[in-house]
C-alpha cells in the first residue's frame, strides 16, 4: 500500500469512528426524544388513576375493572393486580400484561414504582407499575410500534449518513494525501533524476516554512554540498594533471638521458641529478599544496574563538627559523577571532612565505596584527599593477615570478581560508616599494585584558 493511501485509509478510519460514535450519540438522544411522549402519556394515565380509584365489578366471566374508554383502547392498556397474583383487567382488554416478582413486589409491600419494556404477542409495549392502594398494583402500558418505527428509520439514516461519511473522507484523504505529499514527489523525482543522470545542479522549488519545505530545503542543500564535493574532486584532479605534466615530462625525459647508454660528461650527469631531486621537491611541494586545498575545501572543524595575535607570533617564530636571512618585525595588538585555527594559522604562513620569498636578503618583513587583521608587508621588488587582480588565482604566477620556485597555489590557499570565514584578502603595492597583503578576518569579537 503506498504512502497516499494509508494516509487516506487512516482518515477515512478516523472519520468513520467519528461519524459513528456521533451517530451512536445521535441515536441514543433520538431514542430518548421519541420514547419520551409515550413515558408522559402512562404518567398522566397513572395520574388520573390515582386521582379516580378504579371500580371493579362482576359480569358474566368474571370481575372487570371499569376504567374511562381511552384506558382500554388500543392505545393503551391497563390492569390491577393484587399480591396474590389476581389479575383483573377491563371487559373490553383482550391482552394481559406479564406479572412477576418485582410487580408482585410493588403491589404486596408498595415498592417504588419502576419502568419496563415488555413483548406480548409480538407488539412491543412500554409498562409503568406504580403501588395503588393496600396489597394492589396498577400496570399502565402503551405500544412502541411507532416509536421503534421512527427508531428504524433514524437508526437507517445515520448508517447512510456514517456510510457516506467513510466514502467522502476516503476521497477527501486522496485530495489531500495528493496535495500534502506534492514537495515529496517532487523530492522524489528529483531524487530520481540526480541517480539517473548524475547532474547534482537539480534543485527543487522551494515555498512556504512547513516542515516538507524544510525537507525540500535541507535536500537542497545537500546536493550543494555534494556539486561542490564534487567539484572540488574535479578541480583537484584537473589541477594535478595540468601542473604535474611539465615537471613529469621533464624527470621522464633526465632519467631517459640518465638511463640511456650514451656517454655523459661527469658534469653534465651531475645536473641532470640535480635537476631531478629539484623538480620531484617541486611535484611534492606541489601535491601536499593541492591537497591543502581540497581539504580546506571540505574543512568540517568545529570553530572557536582565537588569540589572533598569539597565533601570529607562533608563526612568525617557525618563519625565522626556516628563513634566518628575513628580518621580521612584528606590532602584534591583542584580538580574538571566530574561526578554525589550523587553517587561519596556514593562511598566515603562507602570506609570510610569501613575503620572505620576494625579500632580498637581510632585507625586513613587516607583520601587524589590529581589530582581527593581519597585515604583512615585504621589501621586495613588488607586484606589477597589472598582476595584482590574479594574484590569488589559483596557479597564476606573474611574468616576473615565472623564474621562481614555486606552484602558484600559496596564495590561493590563503583566499580559500578567507572566504570561508567570510574575511577579505587584498593585495596592494606599498608606499617605498614592496607588497602588502591584509587578511581581514572581520571586526575582532574581544579583546584579552
Amino acid at each position: 500500500m503506498t504512502f497516499r493511501a494509508r494516509i487516506a485509509v487512516s482518515a477515512a478510519a478516523a472519520v468513520a469512528l467519528t461519524v459513528a460514535l456521533a451517530s451512536v450519540l445521535v441515536y441514543v438522544v433520538a431514542r430518548e426524544q421519541v420514547r419520551a411522549p409515550v413515558d408522559d402519556a402512562l404518567e398522566e394515565h397513572a395520574a388520573e388513576i390515582s386521582r379516580h380509584p378504579l371500580g371493579v365489578f362482576e359480569a358474566p366471566g368474571g370481575s372487570f375493572l371499569a376504567v374511562r374508554p381511552e384506558f382500554g383502547e388500543a392505545r393503551g392498556y391497563v390492569q390491577l393486580v393484587r399480591s396474590d397474583g389476581e389479575v383483573i383487567v377491563p371487559p373490553r382488554q383482550d391482552l394481559q400484561l406479564p406479572v412477576d416478582d418485582d410487580v408482585l413486589a410493588v403491589a404486596g409491600d408498595g415498592s417504588s414504582a419502576f419502568w419496563k419494556d415488555v413483548d406480548v404477542d409480538g407488539t412491543a409495549l412500554r409498562v409503568f407499575t406504580f403501588a395503588y392502594g393496600p396489597n394492589t398494583a396498577v400496570q399502565v402500558a402503551r405500544p412502541l410500534t411507532e416509536a421503534n418505527r421512527s427508531l428504524e428509520r433514524i437508526g437507517l439514516f445515520l448508517l447512510l449518513i456514517t456510510a457516506a461519511g467513510v466514502v467522502i473522507a476516503a476521497g477527501l484523504g486522496l485530495v489531500v494525501a495528493r496535495a500534502a505529499l506534492s514537495p515529496v514527489k517532487k523530492l522524489t523525482e528529483t531524487a530520481e533524476r540526480v541517480t539517473e543522470t548524475g547532474d547534482l545542479s537539480e534543485r527543487i522549488d522551494v515555498s512556504g516554512r512547513d516542515e516538507l519545505s524544510r525537507l525540500a530545503a535541507s535536500f537542497n542543500t545537500m546536493l550543494a554540498a555534494l556539486e561542490e564535493s564534487t567539484r572540488a574532486q574535479r578541480q583537484l584532479v584537473a589541477d594535478a594533471s595540468h601542473e604535474l605534466r611539465t615537471p613529469l615530462t621533464s624527470v621522464r625525459t633526465n632519467i631517459e638521458v640518465l638511463a640511456s647508454d650514451r656517454a655523459l660528461p661527469a658534469g653534465e650527469r651531475s645536473r641532470l641529478l640535480t635537476d631531478v631531486v629539484e623538480q620531484l621537491g617541486e611535484m611534492t611541494t606541489l601535491i601536499a599544496e593541492l591537497i591543502e586545498l581540497a581539504r580546506a575545501e571540505q574543512q568540517t572543524a568545529e570553530r572557536e574563538d582565537i588569540r589572533l595575535d598569539l597565533l601570529v607570533a607562533e608563526a612568525v617564530e617557525r618563519a625565522r627559523r626556516h628563513r634566518p636571512a628575513v628580518v621580521y618585525s612584528t606590532d602584534l595588538e591583542e584580538s580574538i577571532v571566530h574561526g578554525v585555527p589550523a587553517t587561519i594559522e596556514r593562511a598566515v604562513t603562507n602570506l609570510l612565505d610569501n613575503a620572505a620569498k620576494w625579500s632580498p636578503p637581510g632585507a625586513e618583513v613587516e607583520v601587524a596584527v589590529r581589530d582581527g587583521r593581519v597585515a604583512v608587508r615585504d621589501h621586495g621588488p613588488g607586484i606589477p599593477d597589472e598582476d595584482l587582480p590574479y594574484v590569488f588565482d589559483r596557479f597564476y604566477r606573474a611574468r616576473t615570478a615565472r623564474g621562481m620556485p614555486g606552484s602558484g597555489l600559496g596564495l590561493a590557499i590563503v583566499r580559500q581560508v578567507a572566504e570561508a570565514h567570510g574575511a577579505e584578502i587584498t593585495a596592494e603595492s606599498a608606499e617605498g616599494g614592496g607588497t602588502r597583503m591584509v587578511l581581514d578576518l572581520g571586526v575582532a569579537v574581544g579583546s584579552a585584558s
